[in-house]
């Protein structure tokens, strides 16, 4: 068994050391909101925070996960940062197919508790590891600007 702390909950896991964090979010406690993208930690649909850090889960074996704090998109609108984003999110109307969401909102979090008033250049790198096959690029720069803004 593994114990694992998930949106400031233990839970407990009966998977092996090396099971992706992916599949054991998703399969075994059934918080589907982190998405599968490529499985190579290359467009950001997993991405989850770890300790604070934007982490991709695909690719992070569960065991790397024990004694963190691991947060997904299910708690992240508990935080200040996480609901200023989410109502951004909303007002801005970012999401078309919506896919690929979790992550940038993941992203877009881990960045703003780092920096409270990014320039496009610090967004841009910050979210450049995120694939929108939507490309909602524009309106994601514009939420995070927006967020960053009530916040201040």
């Amino acid at each position: 068994m593994i114990t694992l702390n998930i949106n400031g909950q233990a839970q407990e896991v009966d998977v092996e050391g090396d099971t992706p964090l992916l599949w054991v979010l998703r399969d075994t406690l059934r918080l589907t909101g982190t998405k599968f993208g490529c499985g190579m930690s290359l467009c950001g649909a997993c991405t989850v925070h770890v300790d604070g850090k934007a982490t991709r889960s695909c690719m992070l074996p569960v065991s790397a996960a024990v004694d963190k704090e691991v947060v997904t998109i299910e708690s992240i609108g508990d935080s200040q940062v996480g609901e200023a984003v989410q109502e951004a999110w909303q007002r801005l109307d970012v999401v078309q197919c919506g896919y690929c969401q979790s992550g940038q909102v993941m992203s877009a979090v881990a960045l703003l508790e780092e920096n409270k008033a990014p320039s496009d250049e610090d967004i841009d790198n910050a979210m450049g590891g995120n694939v929108c096959r939507c490309a909602t690029y524009v309106r994601i720069r514009a939420a995070i600007h927006e967020a960053a803004e009530s916040l201040a």
